[in-house]
């Protein structure tokens, strides 16, 4: 049984070294424990102080390509370079290296595919009140969106066994917790949860500059993505709110035809509700166009599964994947 433990990073020379430090050595269960450093375009020393502290795997991508490209890019050089499991963690430290064995638990009993840490959004003290509920509302969101029951759907702090990973794919460019939980949600992936802890916080997030550029990227983000995979739902539904508006468009007409019968004047009430009601008819039209290209998107992840079986099975070496140092002696 082999681990490999991800960390994407972006300019985190300063935090690396405490995150590896922080890394179990052993795991009860497990034969092999190997970490990879994903390099999403760092413009620092992020590479040398990988190297120095003696990362197995280095993954460089070219330029800057966000975290959902660099998890991505991760996970596919996990999965050629052998991992039965993969474990994505943050370069921040945010997460407590020592929760690994407990993520990695339900895998190794078979009782889950993917599981998902809980750091206990509402416990943590320096996350700001707005935050927290914020947090909590986006969960429960995702949460009835997914058919899961994963109470902090943000975490990046993750375990996928082989199986789990070979079958997702991730094509937002912006965040893969969201998306990979909702994928797993509607692929029938077992997953599970465990409590955590997290660690002091060491800087800033870069993803959200501010509470209300959080609201408004992940809110895009649950939109987007759910509408990717449940188009018909969407559109049926905004056809439907149109529909009913053009009705209470046609309302004074129809009521003035009927309790008077006059049939003249509400020009205006007939244009909207016309306008309205040939929305709905589109609207609908979308939803089944979507619905078509939701089940042709299904046919292409399965045969990017496929894909990915078939290079595991020719050995194929992973993208952008550098050399590791020839003696890691000598930086251990």
């Amino acid at each position: 049984m082999k681990v490999i433990i991800q960390i994407p990073c972006l300019n985190e020379e300063e935090t690396l070294p405490a995150t590896l430090a922080d890394l179990p050595r052993e795991i009860e269960g497990v034969d092999e424990i190997e970490t990879l450093v994903i390099d999403d375009g760092s413009t620092d020393r992020t590479i040398e102080v990988a190297r120095q502290c003696g990362v197995d795997h280095i993954v460089k991508l070219p330029n800057n390509r966000g975290l959902a490209t660099g998890f991505q890019s991760g996970l596919d050089a996990c999965l050629k370079l052998g991992a039965d499991i993969v474990v994505n963690t943050d370069a921040d430290n945010q997460y407590s290296g020592s929760d690994i064995p407990k993520l990695v638990a339900p895998i190794l009993a078979g009782d889950a595919e993917m599981v998902v840490g809980d750091r206990k959004v509402a416990e943590i003290d320096h996350f700001s009140p707005a935050k927290k509920v914020l947090q909590k509302f986006g969960s429960w969101v995702v949460r009835q969106l997914s058919n899961t029951e994963v109470t902090d759907t943000t975490s990046g702090f993750r375990a996928y066994n082989r199986e789990a990973a070979l079958q997702l794919l991730v094509v937002d460019n912006f965040t893969y917790t969201l998306e990979s939980l909702i994928q797993a949600g509607k692929g029938n992936v077992a997953v599970g949860e465990v409590t955590i802890s997290t660690n002091e916080k060491t800087r800033e997030s870069r993803l959200f500059g501010s509470t209300s550029a959080y609201v408004r990227r992940n809110g895009l983000a649950i939109l987007r993505i759910y509408t990717r995979y449940e188009p018909l739902k969407v559109f049926s539904l905004l056809g439907l709110i149109a529909a009913v508006a053009a009705i209470a468009a046609w309302m004074p007409f129809l009521i003035d035809w009927i309790v008077n019968g006059d049939r003249d004047g509400h020009i205006q009430s007939l244009l909207l509700g016309a306008v309205l009601f040939i929305v709905s008819i589109q609207l609908f039209a979308l939803g089944i166009i979507g619905d078509l290209l939701a089940g042709q998107r299904v046919m292409t992840q399965r045969v990017y599964e496929r894909v990915r079986r078939i290079e595991l099975e020719l050995e194929v070496e992973p993208s952008h994947r550098l050399d590791p140092p020839r003696d890691r002696s000598a930086v251990q």
